[in-house]
């Protein structure tokens, strides 16, 4: 038998990039947040609730009452 020609081509077997089975670990983190970011723990680094400043708080109107927005939501409602 003669030997195989250069020009024939090779295949070999390549291995799996997967280091689990779930699909999502093959997926770049995305930019933005949410459970695909890649930072599932950042939600447990999360500071504190935002407390406006008194010079802020002071231009904020004052919240509706209960009954108007009940009237507001049946005015919308129709």
């Amino acid at each position: 038998m003669d030997p195989p020609q250069a020009t024939e081509p090779t295949f070999s077997i390549q291995p799996h990039p997967a280091k689990s089975n779930d699909p999502a670990d093959l997926q770049a983190p995305q930019a933005g947040g949410g459970l695909a970011s890649g930072h599932a723990a950042d939600a447990h680094h999360a500071r504190g609730p935002h407390v406006p400043s008194a010079e802020i708080a002071q231009g904020l109107e004052e919240p509706l009452t209960r009954e108007e927005l009940r009237a507001r939501a049946a005015e919308l409602n129709k």
